[in-house]
């Protein structure tokens, strides 16, 4: 991982905000000429700061009206185990993210479906099926008061 200066924090904020701005004019945003900059961007874009850029969509809008946190306990605590329900996961489109993670649960996947039908569905022949789990907590979302938000970058001294 590169080190990160103001510069490069600088560059990211922006981004961040704005992933489809020109270079010209993220040089100008970040007070840098154009051919560093670019060159800056293709270093982070390289070295995997920068993983990627995605446009963000309206979910309810393209017929995704449910979204669903799933808390997953594996029954049989195996590296196996944990690496098959992994698979599994990642491989089900309708899960937007997931994560490994310490507590009651050993996963909470973001489930994101058209509604509570298609979400039984995928509980009961997907979920269910599963024989390491020991035990599924789903928690709907009722509003969505914040998303996709960039996370903060360190501050410099």
């Amino acid at each position: 991982m590169p080190e990160l200066d103001d510069a490069d924090c600088r560059i990211l904020a922006v981004l961040q905000a704005d992933g489809r701005i020109s270079n010209v004019d993220l040089a100008d945003r970040v007070v840098l000429s154009p051919s560093p900059c670019l060159r800056r961007v293709r270093r982070l874009e390289e070295a995997g700061v920068i993983q990627g850029y995605r446009a963000i969509l309206d979910r309810e809008a393209v017929g995704l009206g449910l979204t669903v946190f799933v808390a997953i306990k594996v029954a049989r605590h195996s590296r196996e185990a944990a690496m098959t329900l992994q698979e599994t996961l990642a491989a089900i489109p309708e899960v937007a993210a997931c994560h490994m993670v310490s507590g009651e649960a050993d996963f909470l996947a973001e489930v994101v479906v058209a509604d509570l039908a298609a979400y039984e569905r995928l509980l009961t022949e997907q979920l269910l099926t599963l024989p390491m789990i020991a035990d599924i907590r789903s928690n709907m979302v009722l509003r969505r008061i914040k998303s996709d938000g960039a996370p903060p970058l360190p501050k410099r001294p």
